[in-house]
Formats: C-alpha cells, sequence, structure tokens
C-alpha cells in the first residue's frame, strides 16, 4: 500500500512539474509575440517609451509607499529627480504649464500661511510640482532628452536598490520580508527603463 502511495506522489509530482514548464514555455512565448508585435508597430523606440512610462509609475509607487507604509531610512527624495527625468513628455509639459503653476501655488500658499493643514505626506509631490514648473530648459529639455538624464536615473536606481537590499539584511530577504516583494519589483523597474534607453542609445 505505501509503494503505491508513493508511485501515486510521485506521479503526481511530475505532472505538476510538467504544468509548470508548460506554463513557462507559453510565458515565453507570450513575451517574445510582445516584443515583436511592439517592434513591428513602432519598432524599438516604442519599447523605450513604454518601459519610460513603467518606470514613472514604479517610482511615483514607491514614493507613495513611502509617504504611508514603507517607511524607510533610505533617501527616498531621489525618487523626485527620477520622476522629473524619466517622466513621459505628455504629462511633463502638462504639468509644466498652467496647471502645474496653480498647483503648485496653491502648495506654496498653503505651506506658507496653513502649515497645520499641510500633512507631510505632500511635501514631496509638492516638490515635484515646484520643480517641474520652475526648472529651466536646459534641466527640462536638455538634460532630460540626453543620455546623461538616463545614466542619472540609472545611477539612483542602482543605489535604491543595493540601499533597500542592505536594509533588508540581503537579497533573498528583499523578497521575503513585509511589502518586500512590491518593493523590490518596484525598484527593479527602476532600472529596466535607463538601461534599455541607454543600450539603444550606444547601440545606434
Amino acid at each position: 500500500m505505501g509503494r503505491i502511495d508513493y508511485l501515486a506522489m510521485k506521479t503526481d509530482q511530475v505532472a505538476a512539474d510538467e504544468l509548470i514548464n508548460a506554463d513557462l514555455r507559453e510565458l515565453k512565448a507570450a513575451a517574445r509575440n510582445l516584443f515583436d508585435h511592439a517592434t513591428k508597430l513602432g519598432g524599438l523606440g516604442f519599447g523605450t517609451s513604454f518601459l519610460k512610462w513603467v518606470a514613472s509609475f514604479a517610482a511615483i509607487y514607491l514614493l507613495i509607499l513611502d509617504r504611508t507604509n514603507w517607511k524607510t531610512n533610505m533617501l527616498t527624495a531621489l525618487l523626485i529627480p527620477y520622476i522629473f527625468l524619466s517622466l513621459p513628455h505628455v504629462i511633463f509639459h502638462f504639468l509644466r504649464g498652467e496647471v502645474g503653476k496653480w498647483i503648485a501655488l496653491i502648495a506654496v500658499v498653503l505651506r506658507l500661511f496653513f502649515p497645520r493643514h499641510f500633512p507631510d505626506w505632500l511635501e514631496m509631490p509638492g516638490s515635484l510640482i515646484l520643480l517641474l514648473v520652475v526648472s529651466p530648459n536646459f534641466f527640462a529639455e536638455t538634460i532630460r532628452d540626453s543620455w546623461f538624464g538616463t545614466a542619472i536615473c540609472l545611477v539612483i536606481g542602482c543605489y535604491l536598490l543595493q540601499e533597500h537590499i542592505r536594509a533588508s539584511g540581503g537579497f533573498r530577504n528583499s523578497f521575503t520580508q513585509s511589502h518586500g516583494i512590491s518593493n523590490t519589483v518596484g525598484i527593479i523597474l527602476l532600472l529596466v527603463y535607463p538601461i534599455w534607453a541607454l543600450v539603444l542609445h550606444f547601440v545606434h
């Protein structure tokens, strides 16, 4: 009886392994198809634009997380220049225009005259809006659109990743602690866009 049970368990394990391998093959095929379709639609530039959106939202997510329940000693203020440098052009120019000026004005008025009603979690977003509105064209246009700005994003992402791993007590712990997976994945997403953009820049 024990022998039969052992064979049944072994058969179940083999079947489970085959299912997992089949799923992994499907994921690889889906990723390959996505890359091929993205290349046909807009070339490699489409991938850069898409990854820029992903990186920007990952940085905003980490910023929100830091203001709420992450509470780390890392220099998360570096997410502000990262967002500034990686924000897609549509959103960047929208916030740099009249809308951003009004938001910045309201933030300054609240901070100056109603400091008790200005929550701490608005400090970083307020700084980002001010940076977007008042930054000279040299930073808003020249640096943002150059490989140098992309390299700055890469340096910021690398710094935040190594600091997060160190604070978590190792790479494995960074994926197993509370909120560890989402934080680590978010920081890794910060690296994907600048690496992709820099590789394309120097290859072409």
